[in-house]
């Protein structure tokens, strides 16, 4: 006699169905030894595409774990599971509805929006470990994957603003002009709408610098805080900037945030709740 066929259990998910499949493994540990088929179908959106799953259950002895928020593909699937007589189990069902009755009002119903929050704190980390890696001018050949790359003279703010925007998503490096030395090739190649200039005047580049000084508690020396040597190096590394047709913005006396915000609006970089 042939041995009966395992059934199929079926994930189905208007996203990418990771919170179903989890629910569905933490209780088969409980049924150690049994044969059985996992499918997952993820971005299910339409009746048609769960009738279809619905359908292919009916054929191979299935069950139905849905994490359908749409109110249409919900109710689809209760029509589908009635006409097929197949058994389904709405993971999210009772956690929308205790959270209804708790907040009073309805949820969003939005497919995706968990996929939507996971990726944008893959997002997140994936461009502060990028900003890390291309701090000050190291590793210049992956500055033609950053998002923008910030140039300007040392104490000109570009290490801070570059980790406020990866903190928000954009892959910032920085690179800064040093008297008498040439721009890098990598950066020169960067296109020049990537690349934005921060100016800082003299008197308060001056002020950054005698502060680190003092933090850093050495004594004062050479031209890193002499005025005229730093009014020569803003001068040099604005030409620097003109040169290359690289905009510019003057972050004297902006905070960070504020010259992040103006980053983004320069690069035409979609809104990320910045300040």
């Amino acid at each position: 006699m042939a041995a009966e066929q395992a059934p199929t259990l079926y994930v189905v998910s208007d996203g990418r169905g990771q919170t179903g499949a989890a629910v569905l493994n933490a209780v088969l540990v409980q049924f150690q030894g049994q044969r059985y088929a996992v499918v997952r179908e993820g971005n299910v959106r339409t009746r048609a595409q769960v009738e279809r799953v619905v359908a292919a259950a009916a054929r191979t002895r299935g069950v139905v774990f849905y994490t359908l928020v749409a109110e249409e593909t919900r109710r689809a699937m209760h029509d589908a599971a009635a006409h097929h007589g197949v058994p389904v189990v709405d993971v999210l069902g009772p956690a929308l509805s205790a959270l209804h009755d708790l907040f009073k009002r309805a949820p969003q119903a939005e497919p995706g929006l968990l996929y939507a929050r996971e990726r944008e704190a893959f997002d997140r980390q994936d461009a502060i470990d990028y900003t890390l890696k291309h701090d000050d001018g190291r590793r210049p050949d992956g500055l033609a994957h950053a998002d923008v790359v910030l140039v300007g003279v040392s104490r000109s703010g570009k290490s801070s603003t570059c980790f406020y925007l990866a903190y928000h998503g954009v892959k910032a490096a920085n690179v800064p002009l040093v008297p008498g030395q040439a721009v890098p090739d990598e950066l020169a190649a960067v296109p020049r709408e990537r690349v934005i200039g921060l100016w800082v005047n003299p008197s308060r580049v001056l002020a950054m610098r005698e502060a680190r000084v003092h933090h850093m508690g050495v004594a004062r020396g050479g031209d890193y805080a002499d005025l005229e040597a730093v009014r020569q190096e803003v001068r040099a590394a604005h030409h620097v900037m003109s040169d290359h047709g690289w905009r510019t913005i003057d972050a004297s006396y902006l905070a960070v945030e504020e010259i992040a915000r103006e980053v983004m609006r320069l690069r035409g970089l979609p809104e990320r709740n910045l300040g």
